[in-house]
């Protein structure tokens, strides 16, 4: 992969995790003591049209302590 291609790649990871960052924060803001300690499942789907690709990626997010 050229430097370019990795430069626009890494951008676009880039801005994925911060903005999946935030919307993360803010519904647990918004869900209050309900998620408090609680473990949520999280799960991510990318898809890249023209390319035939769909990865999923399955985690845990974790609610702040009280």
């Amino acid at each position: 992969m050229d430097d370019e291609s990795n430069i626009a790649l890494r951008k676009f990871l880039k801005q994925v995790g911060v903005t999946s960052q935030q919307a993360i924060e803010e519904a647990l803001r918004a869900a209050g003591d309900h998620a408090a300690g609680q473990e949520f499942v999280a799960t991510m789907t990318l898809t890249v049209k023209g390319l035939d690709l769909e990865h999923q990626v399955t985690g845990t997010v974790k609610g702040p302590a009280k």
